[in-house]
């Protein structure tokens, strides 16, 4: 794990369209919590407060957080998605400090990774169960690798909070709740950025997310992880 001296835990995204233009964005994360470090703006826009378009479940208070903290993170990623159409296809690659990735792919699937990782970084207490993900963050994953990644994520929390004394959840009934949670989120912030696209990009990378949420939270709640569950045959030997 990197030390807190060795800077910040950074992800570099850059598009490269078909144009040629090159767009970039650097994520910074603070090494020890994954914690999103925002860059200083003079303004910020009207969509990005708390009160406009806010979630039904958000817990936080506008007297406190005048902003949505994932709006107001993701400003420039907004800005560059927002004229932009989802189908277009460009070269995307992604530096981190042990390796890069690079891949041509549709606009919206590079914009819905680097939303990922922003989303789950900002601070949204029903978006923060997912940070540890971040530390593995696999752009360009299947399907079936996000998932895998995820339960192990969840099934270690469940560990962890084991051994600090609490009641572990092995059946996985919360983290239904928390795509529930996050199900409502994405639809909610869908209408965010509903009135402030000319095009789909940031739309359907939003999508693309809640797919995914959806997808998982049916695979758990209706207990079909049998094709993971064939892996770890080995562990089971023995039983009857």
């Amino acid at each position: 794990m990197p030390a807190e001296s060795e800077g910040p835990f950074f992800f570099h995204y850059r598009f490269t369209l078909n144009s040629g233009a090159l767009k970039e964005f650097r994520v910074e994360l603070d090494p020890a919590t994954l914690q999103f470090i925002p860059k200083k703006k003079d303004a910020y826009p009207a969509w990005t407060g708390l009160d406009y378009c806010k979630c039904s479940h958000c817990p936080l208070d506008s007297k406190i957080h005048e902003r949505c903290p994932i709006a107001a993170n993701l400003t420039d990623v907004i800005d560059f998605a927002k004229d932009a159409i989802s189908y277009e296809e460009a070269d995307v690659e992604i530096e981190t400090a042990s390796r890069t990735y690079k891949k041509r792919a549709a606009l919206q699937h590079g914009v819905s990774s680097l939303m990922g990782i922003v989303m789950v970084t900002s601070g949204c207490p029903v978006m923060d169960k997912l940070r540890p993900m971040v530390r593995t963050h696999l752009p360009f994953a299947q399907m079936e690798e996000t998932i895998y990644r995820l339960l192990s994520m969840y099934l270690l929390a469940q560990f962890f909070l084991w051994k600090k004394g609490g009641v572990p959840d092995w059946e996985l009934k919360g983290l239904i709740k928390v795509f529930e949670d996050i199900e409502t989120l994405n639809q909610f912030f869908w209408k965010r950025l509903k009135g402030v696209h000319s095009q789909d990009a940031g739309l359907n990378a939003v999508a693309h997310l809640d797919v995914f949420a959806q997808f998982t939270h049916m695979l758990v709640q209706e207990g079909r992880l049998d094709e993971i569950e064939r892996l770890f045959k080995t562990y089971f030997d023995g039983l009857i």
